[in-house]
């Protein structure tokens, strides 16, 4: 049951990210302090921006299971 609850989470997303995408062409750019970015859609905004959360949940998950676990004498 985990499973294909799993694999249906990432699916939602990218169907959402492709309703957007289509409904908002407009190009944006992002403003840190002084600098700023180069004029992209904002669907291709939101998508790099689920990508890269996806890929920084994994590596931290992977790194809290390589971390080793902190027992209490006794147990």
């Amino acid at each position: 049951m985990a499973r294909p609850l799993l694999a249906l989470i990432p699916a939602l997303w990218v169907a959402v990210i492709a309703i957007v995408a289509v409904q908002n062409a407009t190009p944006v750019s992002i403003r840190l302090l002084t600098l700023r970015s180069i004029e992209i859609p904002f669907g291709v905004l939101l998508a790099f921006g689920a990508a890269g959360g996806m890929v920084a949940a994994a590596i931290g998950l992977e790194l809290l299971r390589l971390a080793p676990a902190k027992r209490k004498p006794g147990r």
